[in-house]
This record gives structure tokens, C-alpha cells and sequence, in this order.
């Protein structure tokens, strides 16, 4: 097992089991096309802690907690914590601020991107051309020397961080169950309509994320870096774990009944194809320029990378502006305020990439 999971067959192995499971969760309560996406869910636990007040995107979502909690027992058992920090980590944190503004533009994170499709959204073709564009900008900058720097080793107090906190928010959950029709319970806002009031039991969500997060952190699953490499590098070795999700969760979506072929009428989407391209443009771009997708972010937070965990807390402020600051999108489209974020956010990234670089 030490060595399976980073070989090719493994690799597949493991976007199989995404690609499976995610499906199983939008059948089991998830919403649609949405069986795992990672933004969507750091979304919706910031509105459970009040950071936001958008009542339909209120929920402590499990699958979060068991990836980093999944990735943790992977490095402890294979001897593969590292605590490590200090590279740029405002950086990072700004980074993961724009990513999730970007995601909430398009309403999806790579992940949500390949489901949406495996699901028959078409309008996801643009969100994942745009991923792949951003990448491609981010590789242009790498070339020429971007780089935020080393991480040093650090305590493991650091890099327990993060797994505390999803310990924590577990925690709170179990002390503050949600109750059947209220909006709050205890600490936690919960939805009573809407995505945030979709959702598979607790315990299925908990284990289905401990178990992606444990086979993930062996595998160094990522979606960014799957193009990143093929682009750079041209190994297809991370690219054949993305494809065979998108194959698995395609064919399980067809035997459940939960395809739709289209543009119009997609669950939690919308049909302005530029800010689907624009909106993971911006995300691709940081998600390149911070060295991972949001779900191998969290991955290596769980195994000790507090830079990773820097980016994740960033994400989870980008979710509080966008929407409290009208910057997410709807079904209806997106607004002014979004449309200009994401042309910020660009600058940012344009500002990011042409000043860190590597000394000569």
C-alpha cells in the first residue's frame, strides 16, 4: 500500500473511488453536481459559523473535516507528517482568498468542474477551459522564476492546526445538532432550504471524506497539478487520476438517474459562459500560483503543511467577502460586484507573479 497509491494503477484507483463516491453523495442528499466540491463546502461552513449570513449556504459539511482528518492519519501511519511553514504565507492567504471568489464566480471548484460535466452541464466545459487557462498563465510565471519561497521545518503544534480546527467544527456539529425547520442551533446557522440544506447523513459524509482524504494524501491527487504537469512537464501521470473521475462519476451518474445534458436548467449553475471561463481563470491562476487545488490544499494541511492551511483560512475569508459583499453568483448570473472582483483578482495575480521570483 506504501507505494500502490503513487503508482499509475493507483492513481486511477483514486479518481475511480472520487469518481464513485461522489455521485453516491448527491444520491444519498447532497445537491446536484455537487457530490464533493470543495469550495462550495468551505462555503457553506463559513455561513455555519456566521462569517456569512446567505441562509441557503449554511452547513458544516463532514467531507471537509474527514479530508483533512483522512490526510492526517495517512501521514502518521506512513510516517509522512511533515510540519512545515513559512513560505509566503500572506501571499497564500490572499491567494486562497481570490481562488474562492473565483470558484463562487463559476460555483464550482475543479473538482465541482469535472462532476458538473460527469453530470451533463455543458456550461462546466467553459469553467474547466478557464482552470485549464489559468494553469496554463501560472506555468508562463514559473518559467521565468516565480516562486514564494522554501517552507522550514516547524513544530508540529503548527502543523496540527488546521486538523485541530476540523476537529473542532466536528465537534461543535455534535454539540449543536441541527433542528428539523430552525435556522440556529447552539452556535451553528444552519439552512433550511437551499444547497446548505441538502446534505448525506453525517456519519456517510464523515467517512466518505476520511477515506478520500487518507488515499488522496498517499496518492498527491490534484487536479492543478494534473494540467500543471502535463503542461510543464508533459507527465500525464496526476492527468490519469482526473480522467478516470471523470469516467467513474459519468458512469455512475448514468446508472442513478442523474444525468442531464445541457446548458439550462443545471442545479447550482449558470449560463454566463464568460464568467464561467473568467471566474476559474482567476481560480486556476491562484490554485497554480499557491502549488495545489483546494482539495490537495487540505490534504497537505492535514499532513502537517501550515502554508497549505494559510491558503484554506484564505479561502474561507474569500467565501465571507463573496458573499457578503454580493461577489458570488446565482443561477441568475453573476453580478457587478463579482465581475469586478474577478478582474482584481487577476491583477493580483499578475502582481504576485511578476514580483516573487527566485534571486538570481
Amino acid at each position: 500500500m506504501k507505494t500502490f497509491f503513487s503508482s499509475r494503477a493507483g492513481i486511477i484507483a483514486v479518481g475511480v473511488a472520487i469518481g464513485v463516491l461522489a455521485p453516491l453523495l448527491q444520491y444519498w442528499g447532497n445537491p446536484g453536481n455537487m457530490g464533493i466540491c470543495v469550495a462550495c463546502f468551505e462555503r457553506d461552513i463559513t455561513g455555519a459559523l456566521g462569517l456569512h449570513r446567505a441562509e441557503v449556504v449554511q452547513y458544516i459539511r463532514p467531507e471537509i473535516i474527514g479530508f483533512v482528518l483522512g490526510s492526517l492519519l495517512a501521514a502518521l501511519v506512513f510516517r509522512d507528517f511533515r510540519p512545515r511553514a513559512g513560505s509566503a504565507p500572506v501571499a497564500r492567504f490572499v491567494l486562497g482568498a481570490f481562488a474562492m471568489i473565483g470558484a463562487l464566480v463559476f460555483l464550482g471548484c475543479p473538482w465541482r468542474a469535472i462532476l458538473r460535466l460527469a453530470g451533463g452541464d455543458l456550461s462546466a466545459v467553459f469553467g474547466i477551459l478557464g482552470l485549464v487557462a489559468g494553469i496554463f498563465i501560472g506555468t508562463i510565471f514559473f518559467r521565468k522564476g516565480y516562486t514564494l519561497g522554501r517552507a522550514q521545518k516547524t513544530y508540529p503544534s503548527v502543523g496540527l492546526i488546521l486538523p485541530l480546527c476540523m476537529a473542532g467544527l466536528l465537534a461543535m456539529m455534535l454539540a449543536s445538532p441541527q433542528v428539523q425547520g430552525e435556522l440556529k442551533s447552539g452556535v451553528l446557522f444552519y439552512s433550511v432550504k437551499g444547497p446548505g440544506a441538502m446534505h448525506a447523513p453525517l456519519l456517510i459524509s464523515l467517512l466518505v471524506g476520511l477515506f478520500v482524504g487518507f488515499i488522496a494524501q498517499r496518492s498527491r491527487f490534484c487536479t492543478m497539478g494534473a494540467f500543471r504537469d502535463v503542461i510543464l512537464f508533459k507527465q500525464s501521470h496526476l492527468l490519469l487520476g482526473v480522467v478516470a473521475l471523470l469516467v467513474a462519476a459519468s458512469v455512475v451518474n448514468a446508472l442513478l438517474g442523474q444525468v442531464k445534458v445541457g446548458f439550462e436548467g443545471q442545479p447550482v449553475a449558470h449560463t454566463q459562459q464568460v464568467w464561467n471561463f473568467a471566474g476559474m481563470l482567476l481560480a486556476g491562476w491562484s490554485f497554480a500560483l499557491a502549488g495545489g487545488c483546494p482539495g490537495r490544499q487540505l490534504f497537505l494541511a492535514g499532513e502537517g503543511d501550515g502554508d497549505a492551511a494559510v491558503f484554506v483560512f484564505g479561502m474561507i475569508a474569500g467565501a465571507a467577502f463573496a458573499h457578503n459583499f454580493g461577489l458570488a453568483s446565482s443561477p441568475a448570473g453573476v453580478g457587478p460586484h463579482g465581475i469586478l472582483a474577478v478582474f482584481i483578482g487577476l491583477a493580483v495575480c499578475l502582481y504576485f507573479g511578476l514580483t516573487m521570483r527566485a534571486k538570481s
